[in-house]
């Protein structure tokens, strides 16, 4: 198996992939089979990547493992600040804004693992909040 950087050609999205080998990603590319998660375009390309090296990597130290949880619960609190809770409706009203069905804007609520995977093969992006030290009170 080779993993590949993806860049969606039509609006510049980035993900990954996994093909057999690089012959197997062209084929498939060729065939249409390779979309875009985010928009569906089939329009697919190989973005850069750096080379897979093996070697050593020292673990991160407490510091910048700090600074790291420290960043996620800021951007946590952000969106918790300028979006609406939904509570454990999430994977229903994500649907429901992404098929224009409700108002577009900003959302966040629970939804279990089964939901999320249902939103991801819909196309309809989900991603945890990290949780804050005062939700552990």
């Amino acid at each position: 198996m080779i993993h590949f950087a993806l860049r969606c050609e039509a609006a510049g999205h980035a993900f990954d992939g996994w093909f057999r080998s690089g012959e197997d990603f062209d084929g498939q590319a060729q065939r249409g089979l390779v979309s875009c998660p985010v928009c569906g375009s089939t329009s697919v390309g190989k973005a850069l990547m750096r080379p897979a090296v093996a070697g050593t990597r020292e673990a991160p130290t407490p510091a910048e493992m700090a600074k790291v949880a420290e960043t996620l619960q800021r951007m946590g609190r952000e969106v918790r600040a300028s979006a609406d809770y939904v509570g454990p409706n999430f994977a229903e009203e994500a649907r429901r804004i992404h098929y224009g069905e409700a108002d577009e804007r900003r959302i966040y609520g629970e939804a279990s693992p089964v939901e999320v995977k249902g939103l991801m093969e819909e196309g309809i992006a989900a991603l945890p909040l990290p949780p804050l030290p005062e939700e552990k009170n």
